[in-house]
C-alpha cells in the first residue's frame, strides 16, 4: 500500500471512530434517559396536573404548553424564513448587500438564547403589552429559529440545478411561476429540514420562554394565546434546581425527561415522512 493510499484509509478509519463515537453518545444518552424516566411513565403521569409541590400527579399542562409553543413559533417563523431565502436566493443579486444579509443572518443564528429571551420582554411582553403569555413566547421562539429556516431554504434553492429554471423561462413561464412550481417544489423535502431543526430547538428552549411565557406553576390549560403556560423544558429546570422537595421530584424530572425526548422524536418523524413523501411526489 503505498502512502497516498495509507494516508487515505487512515483519515477514512478516523472520520468513521468520530461518527461512531456520536452514534454511541446518543444511544447512551437516550438510554439513560429511557431507563430513569419510563419508570415515571403512566396514564396520570401524562393526563394529570402537577400536585403537592411538583412531586406527585402529571405533566399534562407542560406538554400541552410545549406544543402550543412549537405550533406557534413556527406559524410565524416558516413563512417569513421560506419567503426570505426565496428573495436571497431568486431575486437579490449578489453584491455587498447579499452578503451583509446573508452574516447579519449567520450571527443572528449565534446569539446567544437568553439574548433572545430578553429582547422578547423588552419588546413583545412590555413594550408591545402581551405580557408573559403564548404570544410573547411564540414570537421569541419564533425569532430564534428564524434564521436557520432562511439559511436552509436558501442552501435547498441552491441545490436545484440551473437547467429547470431555464426549461422553464423557455416555456415562457414568468419568474415567479417557476419559483412556484417548478424550483420551490424540488426543493422542498430539503427546505422541510429547517422544519425538523427549528422543532428540536423549539421544544428544549428555556431561556428564551423564560421571561416571556413559562409559568413555575400553572396547574390548569390555557384559554387564549394571552395566557401563561408551563412548558417542559422550563418544568424540567424547575424540578431539578428549585422544586420544594429535589430529591422526591427527580423521578418526575427523568419522566419530564423521557416525554420531552419523545414529542422531539415523534414531530421529527412526522417530518421525515412529509419530506419523503414530498421527495417521493417531486423526483420520481
Amino acid at each position: 500500500m503505498n502512502k497516498k493510499a495509507l494516508t487515505q484509509q487512515i483519515i477514512f478509519w478516523t472520520f468513521r471512530i468520530m461518527s461512531i463515537m456520536v452514534v454511541i453518545v446518543l444511544f447512551a444518552i437516550l438510554y439513560f434517559i429511557t431507563i430513569r424516566g419510563a419508570q415515571a411513565i403512566s396514564w396520570d403521569f401524562l393526563t394529570k396536573s402537577p400536585e403537592e409541590g411538583m412531586v406527585k400527579g402529571g405533566i399534562f399542562p407542560a406538554i400541552i404548553g410545549t406544543l402550543y409553543l412549537i405550533v406557534g413559533s413556527l406559524i410565524f417563523a416558516f413563512p417569513i424564513g421560506v419567503f426570505s431565502g426565496i428573495y436571497l436566493n431568486e431575486y437579490l443579486k449578489d453584491g455587498k448587500l447579499k452578503s451583509f444579509i446573508q452574516l447579519m443572518t449567520n450571527n443572528l443564528a449565534g446569539v446567544p438564547s437568553i439574548v433572545f429571551g430578553l429582547f422578547g420582554m423588552a419588546l413583545f411582553v412590555n413594550r408591545l403589552h402581551f405580557g408573559d403569555s403564548i404570544l410573547a413566547g411564540s414570537l421569541t421562539l419564533g425569532l430564534l429559529v428564524l434564521p436557520i429556516i432562511i439559511r436552509t431554504t436558501e442552501e435547498s434553492l441552491k441545490s436545484v440545478d440551473d437547467s429547470y429554471r431555464l426549461a422553464s423561462y423557455a416555456m415562457g413561464a414568468t419568474k415567479l411561476y417557476t419559483i412556484k412550481k417548478v424550483v420551490l417544489p424540488l426543493a422542498f423535502p430539503n427546505v422541510i429540514t429547517g422544519i425538523i431543526l427549528s422543532i428540536g430547538r423549539v421544544s428544549g428552549e428555556t431561556a428564551a420562554i423564560l421571561f416571556t411565557v413559562a409559568a413555575y406553576f400553572l396547574p390548569k390549560l390555557p384559554h387564549s394565546i394571552f395566557d401563561q403556560v408551563m412548558a417542559l423544558p422550563y418544568h424540567l429546570y424547575v424540578l431539578t434546581t428549585s422544586g420544594t422537595n429535589i430529591e422526591a421530584s427527580r423521578p418526575v424530572a427523568y419522566g419530564t425527561a423521557f416525554v420531552l425526548v419523545f414529542i422531539v422524536l415523534v414531530t421529527n418523524v412526522i417530518a421525515n415522512l412529509i419530506r419523503n413523501y414530498f421527495n417521493k411526489k417531486y423526483k420520481a
